[in-house]
């Protein structure tokens, strides 16, 4: 199940909505005003901080994005570090992820980045308190990626990205819970740059900065050494999960590759049992690295993980370069 079907049209359900919906534009807009006038204040943690994060309810394709940046900051001679609310988490207070942590102690997403991001990662619901801490822990970071955030303005930022879904757009372009927007479409203005994850299906963002999900390699859940191309699941039939933000697009990007999925889509954020993956008969269980971190240990042997990169323009590495000497001398 994705992100409800009535939040992409203005139809009927969605109209009935639209009190509830200018309610919520209201309150958005009115604690916005708060932070921007400085009746609530915002806090610093003395480094740059980049907010990695968007407009609408769902998955845009955040993560691969924080996760590029890190390797990229990495590449560039600096020491980053990422934060994130850690969604699903049973705790709240701000604490370090480790490599092995499991979903439900930490979240999903950022189980997934300490995997890969070869830099700390933590989490935690106030996520100024969590970079603060960071800090004290890690004295040598000297810039933040904040995954998700953009409307957590507890947190002053340096840089600010928006992340769009190409097939999805923003949707109807109603406020929560008529359609998906958590602040108008104008707050794209005032952000640094838009990313969009994919095709323009809507034409609406030409000036934006495109990214791409790439990946045709699989990553076995019981042997994480064990590694295959798409090859090794062609001519027989595979079960596709997907618990994410848009699982058509995980599904498609697997018949690209030539599988022939039976497709089972779940909630975004799923809390997977080994019930979910029991189909009754032998065939491939194929997933995102996501839903990975939380089927693992219950997967069978034949459970396999999508390895997705992004490949993003290079004007954006270069946009990160040229704001983040100003904002350490802001910082």
């Amino acid at each position: 199940m994705s992100a409800p079907e009535h939040w992409q049209h203005r139809k009927l359900k969605s109209r009935l909505l639209l009190p509830l919906a200018a309610l919520f534009a209201a309150v958005a807009a009115t604690r916005r005003l708060f932070w921007k006038t400085g009746l609530l204040r915002s806090r610093h943690p003395g480094v740059p901080v980049i907010v990695i994060g968007n407009i609408t309810a769902g998955g845009t394709g955040k993560t691969p994005l924080v996760l590029w940046l890190a390797h990229f900051l990495q590449d560039s001679g600096m020491r980053p570090a990422i934060i994130s609310r850690g969604y699903g988490a049973a705790r709240s207070d701000p604490r370090p992820v480790p490599a092995d942590g499991s979903a439900a102690d930490y979240g999903d997403e950022p189980c997934l980045m300490a995997q890969r991001a070869a830099c700390p990662v933590w989490v935690g619901a106030d996520r100024a308190a969590t970079a603060e801490a960071m800090r004290r822990a890690h004295p040598g970071v000297d810039v933040i990626l904040s995954d998700d955030g953009l409307q957590h303005y507890r947190l002053a930022r340096d840089v600010e990205i928006a992340v769009i879904d190409g097939a999805r757009g923003l949707g109807n372009g109603w406020p929560l819970p008529a359609g998906p927007l958590r602040e108008p479409p104008s707050r794209l203005a005032g952000v640094d740059a838009v990313v969009i994850n994919g095709d323009d299906a809507t034409g609406a963002f030409p000036q934006a900065l495109p990214m791409r999900l790439q990946g045709g390699r699989f990553r076995n859940l019981r042997l994480p050494q064990q590694v295959v191309t798409a090859v090794h699941f062609r001519g027989t039939p595979v079960h596709a999960v997907a618990g994410i933000g848009n699982p058509q697009r995980f599904f498609g990007h697997l018949r690209e590759l030539g599988l022939d999925c039976r497709e089972h889509a779940f909630p975004d954020h799923h809390p997977y049992r080994a019930a979910d993956l029991a189909f009754g008969d032998d065939a491939p269980v194929v997933m995102t690295e996501k839903d990975a971190v939380k089927c693992a240990a219950f997967a069978t042997d034949n459970c396999w993980a999508l390895i997705v990169d992004a490949e993003v323009d290079a004007r954006l590495g270069d946009l990160v370069t040229a704001r983040l000497p100003q904002a350490a001398r802001h910082g």
